[in-house]
């Protein structure tokens, strides 16, 4: 069984993959590193293909890894919004939303020039994200196995917190 991390930007999905990792001896995957280790900065690929077209790598990534077992997977922020992704996680896996509020959100993206979706002319960044998460948050309660919130929480302890949740599972 593998246990994949799901929620928006900046919720920790990475940081609190590489802590279960290291608490539960799992390999770690982030699908997005591993969508620019074969195709480039995501910007560039928005920029130049589209999100239609990133959204198609991610599919092509969620293919591969599922069909390994025992990893923790690090998805990106839009991944489990296409219920084709959600379908293959789910076989082989159990799906953590990790639930952020807008204050945390805006805290620790508001320096960030990297994220696509968050590039826009007609929103500021806490706007966007206000959006995104109004959008989001239905479709990531919805395929969860399970839902931690992670405000005010260090990676360690929510690394944790997840471990107890899903060692049985």
């Amino acid at each position: 069984m593998n246990l994949i991390l799901c929620g928006m930007m900046g919720a920790g999905k990475t940081t609190i993959g590489i802590k279960i990792a290291e608490i539960t001896g799992r390999r770690w995957y982030d699908t997005d590193g591993l969508i620019v280790d074969k195709h480039g900065k995501i910007s560039d690929i928005f920029e130049y293909y589209g999100e239609a077209h990133f959204r198609k790598l991610e599919t092509e990534i969620v293919k591969e890894l599922v069909k390994q077992d025992g990893l923790v997977v690090s998805t990106g922020g839009g991944l489990v919004l296409k219920t084709e992704n959600n379908a293959l996680l789910q076989e082989n896996g159990k799906i953590v939303f990790l639930r952020a509020t807008l204050d945390t959100l805006s805290k620790r993206l508001k320096v960030d020039g990297e994220r696509p979706l968050l590039q826009t002319s007609t929103e500021n960044i806490r706007q966007r994200l206000e959006r995104l998460l109004r959008e989001r948050t239905p479709v990531y309660e919805h395929v969860a196995d399970y839902i931690v919130d992670v405000d005010g929480k260090t990676p360690e302890t929510i690394a944790k917190e997840i471990v107890a949740l899903t060692e049985n599972a």
